[in-house]
């Protein structure tokens, strides 16, 4: 049987692998010889599920949005992740993997943060478990994120603003990464999505395949069967998709679709589109699909939504597109801005501009009136107000 899920080796299919810098060799061989130990053993899973439940206020509804399914022509449920404490899917994998950091006698946590909410979460997680946490984030993204950045102050992290290249997310990963070089003996590193070396892919999937499995038991609930015929989210790096699809990935019943950032439109390159622009190429430790010129440079992406411009995209989501597992579109950035507002006005929920994306598909696909659809709203639209009020000015 055919597996999507991660190798021994650490790829999926061609994609993924470690590729690091020699001084960074031994944090990664320990992270990979550690982390499954830890993420299967009972006292872990106990803390976790704890916190998930009492901190996080999991489980996230499965909600039948009536207006939309209408709409669309089919049975269309919302798994509600803006509904987690601090507004995303983020904070589940922060938990986990503050939780394996602690056990690994780290003491200072790093991260890197594009739209915000991944700083956000790993300066709650931080604070809770009153460790040192600093957060990198592009200056464009502290402009465009101002909330964010007073949050994860208040926290009491240290947010440092990076003022190299685009100033956005793959700018913080890179300083992240230096950052880790210098510190290798006391630092962890949280990565926030399904990118980096490996074991990062297959562990923040893990931590988010919460989704899933409370997917599969909603619906055996509300369906009578634990499997829907489409799952849809949005991908950047890929974590929230990771945790959506991830108890469903090998069973070809289940369609995927994911949605990336088309921007202003493929055909501009100003866009952050990697699957459909992308060749293979190296790119913050893993072999994947990376958006870069003739020369190999990897070229600066663009999306309304800080959390998916990032030229590259996890290993395990490489891989679903080129085995045609998944179906991937391109939503440009009017076409999610219209799908935010339609939801807000159909269903009073107000998505995170990541999310308006996965929302933004919809018009693109064609649905029998059986259907059971699954979409995963990733985060609330507190943190995108500005870009929505901006947007609808013109």
């Amino acid at each position: 049987m055919k597996s999507f899920l991660v190798d021994q080796d650490g790829y999926y299919g061609e994609f993924g692998g470690a590729y690091v810098p020699e001084i960074l060799h031994k944090c990664v061989e320990e992270l990979k010889n550690t982390y499954l130990e830890v993420l299967e053993s009972e006292d872990f899973k106990k803390e976790f599920d704890q916190l998930l439940r009492d901190y996080v206020g999991r489980p996230s509804p499965l909600y039948l949005a009536r207006r939309l399914s209408e709409k669309y022509g089919c049975k269309m449920y919302l798994k509600r992740e803006d509904l987690n404490h601090t507004g995303a899917h983020k904070i589940n994998n922060t938990i986990g993997q503050i939780l394996l950091a602690r056990r690994m006698g780290k003491k200072r946590i790093i991260a890197e943060t594009g739209a915000g909410q991944h700083g956000v979460a790993t300066a709650t997680v931080c604070a809770l478990m009153d460790m040192e946490c600093i957060v990198y984030m592009g200056k464009t993204d502290v402009e465009r994120q101002h909330i964010n950045v007073e949050k994860m102050k208040m926290l009491g992290a240290t947010v440092i603003p990076v003022t190299s290249g685009n100033m956005t997310l793959k700018d913080a990963t890179n300083e992240a990464i230096r950052d880790w070089c210098c510190h290798p003996a006391d630092t962890y590193y949280i990565i926030g999505s399904t990118v980096g070396p490996h074991p990062y892919p297959d562990m923040v999937a893990r931590l988010q395949s919460v989704i899933s499995e409370e997917i599969k038991k909603q619906l055996m609930e509300k369906e009578g069967r634990d499997h829907p015929d489409y799952l849809i989210a949005c991908v950047g790096g890929g974590s929230n998709a990771a945790g959506t699809i991830y108890h469903y990935i090998n069973d070809e019943r289940v369609g995927i679709i994911l949605a990336e950032a088309g921007g202003k439109g493929i055909e501009t390159g100003m866009t952050a589109a990697t699957i459909q622009l992308g060749k293979m190429g190296i790119i913050h430790g893993a072999r994947t699909y990376v958006i870069q010129n003739e020369d190999g440079q990897i070229e600066e992406p663009y999306s309304i939504s800080a959390g998916l411009d990032y030229p590259g995209i996890g290993p395990i989501h490489a891989n679903l597109a080129a085995q045609r597992r998944a179906t991937v579109l391109a939503v440009n950035d009017d076409e999610a801005i219209h799908a935010a507002y339609e939801l807000t006005k159909l269903e009073g929920i107000i998505p995170a501009l990541e999310s308006a994306h996965a929302l933004g598909a919809l018009k693109k696909l064609k649905f029998k009136p059986e259907d059971v659809v699954v979409l995963t709203v990733s985060g609330r639209g507190d943190k995108d107000i500005e870009t929505y009020l901006s947007f609808n000015e013109k």
